[in-house]
């Protein structure tokens, strides 16, 4: 890869009893269970050796708690910035999917599809997407070239802010699937506010 290019890494957090409950997080505070821990271990001795320069988390606390393993394996200081945090689901934070799926039907569909729109009161992939970018380009820029970036986000706002990155509009966000805990994409950039390229997405970090 040449010496040039930028590299960002978008990590997803740990799991947390909310993922495994397969319970709506938004924007709540939900901290990470025994698994997720160890995923979050794991992931950061594999990022540590990249030698990323910079290391940005949402404030969240289950990404709080990712990043400080990677804070501690890569001797990094974490910048926790609000416009990293998974989408603002409103009413629907909280439920499971099974309530949802009882309660709003035809909206669930659509949301277990990707579509988070149809919430009620909720932030649009739009918005996620344009705070993202911003979060991500001012991280960008605080490396130089040929140095590795990593922000700790959510799967929904991880998986939303790539088509952005990418230059698709943002309804192209169904082509990727989301990532699994502690998986994390990577993209490259000649400049800060230049166009990126994939070149990883999902890789994850088997644990026993």
């Amino acid at each position: 890869m040449s010496a040039a290019l930028r590299r960002l890494v978008l990590l997803r957090h740990g799991r947390t009893p909310w993922n495994a409950a397969h319970r709506v997080q938004g924007q709540l505070d939900v901290e990470l269970d025994d698994t997720g821990h160890t995923q979050a271990a794991a992931a950061a001795v594999r990022l540590a050796a990249l030698k990323p320069a910079a290391l940005w988390s949402s404030d969240s606390a289950r990404a709080r708690q990712t990043a400080a393993y990677v804070a501690k394996e890569a001797g990094l200081e974490p910048t926790y910035d609000a416009r990293l945090r998974e989408y603002f689901l409103a009413g629907r934070q909280g439920i499971t999917h099974a309530e949802y799926a009882e309660q709003h039907p035809e909206e669930f569909a659509a949301f277990r599809q990707g579509d988070f729109d149809v919430v009620p009161g909720g932030e649009k992939a739009a918005e996620v997407a344009t705070r993202m970018v911003a979060a991500v380009r001012e991280l960008l820029a605080s490396v130089a070239p040929g140095e590795v970036a990593v922000a700790v986000s959510h799967g929904a706002a991880i998986r939303d802010a790539i088509p952005a990155l990418l230059g698709w509009p943002v309804a192209e966000r169904a082509a990727l699937h989301g990532l699994e805990n502690c998986g994390w994409a990577e993209l490259t950039a000649a400049e800060p506010q230049g166009p990126l390229r994939l070149t990883a997405y999902n890789r994850v970090t088997p644990i026993s």
